[in-house]
């Protein structure tokens, strides 16, 4: 299934942060619902560490993408939001570890909250597998 950056000459190149644009022909969508930092029993991970939380989202993550065939690397887009901006660059640190290959395209929001006080982060994506 190929798969192709888009960036174009007249915008900022955010790589390896994110990609622009990605182009892709073939395989199946899937659709992410956001994850938090929720472990399998339903408690909260990392309470207080946007680290902690960042890398059980993407644990997460990962084990729905798995169990639909497909790895972190499968996602086009992401979007993610986090409770305040101080928590960007502890993100971004995880992030930045998380992708073998081409990083997905990705939208960051900062919101007052999410469903549980205790989080800080939650993902949402798109893969094609």
């Amino acid at each position: 299934m190929p798969r192709k950056v888009i960036q174009p000459k007249t915008l900022n190149d955010p790589r390896p942060r994110y990609s622009q644009g990605i182009l892709n022909s073939g395989g199946k969508l899937l659709f992410v619902a956001g994850q938090t930092a929720s472990d399998k029993d339903g408690n909260v991970v990392g309470k207080g560490d946007i680290e902690a939380q960042t890398r059980q989202v993407f644990d997460n993550l990962r084990a729905v993408l798995k169990t639909a065939g497909g790895t972190l690397d499968n996602l086009v887009m992401t979007t993610t939001y986090i409770t305040g901006r101080e928590y960007r660059e502890g993100y971004n640190r995880v992030r930045s570890t998380q992708y073998k290959k081409t990083p997905p395209t990705s939208t960051l929001v900062i919101v007052s909250g999410l469903a549980n006080p205790d989080y800080l982060i939650e993902i949402a994506g798109i893969a094609v597998i």
